[in-house]
């Protein structure tokens, strides 16, 4: 046990290294002197803490977001007008209600529905949800209902000859959408969930009126006791600012990347 406790503490050690924000050629060490000192003698470890935050909310938010948001965007398209109209009204409802009001319902509503639906059915038992996870949940419904729109947009410029050419070569609608339809809706929406994907970094900065410790509630705790505002809050614009400029690096390189790929075919 004190070997394993040993090595894991070896290799935490190792990974410090490496740290972008309290690393050894971490950026706070070369900004903020004292105050953004990694330890117990500055706001460092915190503000660190606050960045990896964001970067988890986002990074989870996004799949759960695209999988709501591809079979919206497929309801849109359906025949049937009933699921045409439901789908519509859920675009609707989370493009139209301000985010700050879905993370606020999720969080505090839905539990007080959970368990009044448990009172009622007899169960007793207590549903909690931590600040977290109703970010995720509030953030994936507001993301989804617009990547719908892209979606949707993105299978309305793929020509129906193309599902055609599938069944002409005896493919089910599931291998066609898989082998011939999703590529190039890959390739028309992702511009658009590019950008789309810089507004759900930006809302993630939201979820701090819940108690998340993200970057901006870190910043805005070590403004208020320091009285340093301007330093901590610019920091926290510097923060965000990577992470765009990061993504947006990524994106290009992922949208010439599935250029080259189509190219090829």
């Amino acid at each position: 046990m004190n070997e394993a406790t040993t090595l894991i503490g070896q290799v935490l050690s190792v990974l410090s290294i490496f740290d972008p924000l309290c690393g050894p050629v971490g950026l706070f060490n070369f900004i903020g002197g004292a105050l953004m000192a990694c330890g117990d003698t500055g706001w460092g470890d915190e503000i660190a803490s606050g960045f990896f935050v964001t970067i988890s909310l986002a990074i989870c938010t996004l799949p759960l977001g695209l999988v709501i948001g591809f079979f919206i965007a497929l309801g849109k398209q359906s025949p049937e007008p009933s699921l045409r109209l439901a789908t519509n009204i859920y675009t609707t409802i989370f493009r139209g209600l301000p985010e700050l009001l879905t993370i606020f319902m999720i969080y505090f509503g839905l539990q007080i529905a959970v368990r009044q639906v448990t009172t009622a059915l007899g169960l007793g038992a207590t549903f909690e949800l931590n600040a977290f996870t109703s970010g995720i949940i509030a953030l994936a419904l507001v993301f989804s209902a617009y990547a719908s729109e892209v979606l949707s947009s993105a299978f309305k410029a793929i020509p129906k000859g193309q599902y055609e050419a599938g069944a002409a070569l005896g493919l089910h609608a599931g291998k066609t959408m898989r082998l011939v339809i999703l590529p190039q809706l890959i390739r028309i929406a992702l511009p658009g969930l590019g950008n789309l994907w810089m507004v759900l970094i930006k809302d993630t900065a939201l979820i701090s009126v819940i108690g998340l410790g993200d970057i901006l509630r870190q910043t805005g705790v070590a403004a208020r006791i320091t009285k340093e505002a301007f330093f901590f809050f610019g920091l926290a614009c510097l923060l965000f600012l990577i992470i765009a400029i990061v993504s947006s690096y990524l994106f290009s390189k992922l949208e010439a990347r599935v250029r080259r790929s189509e190219a090829v075919r």
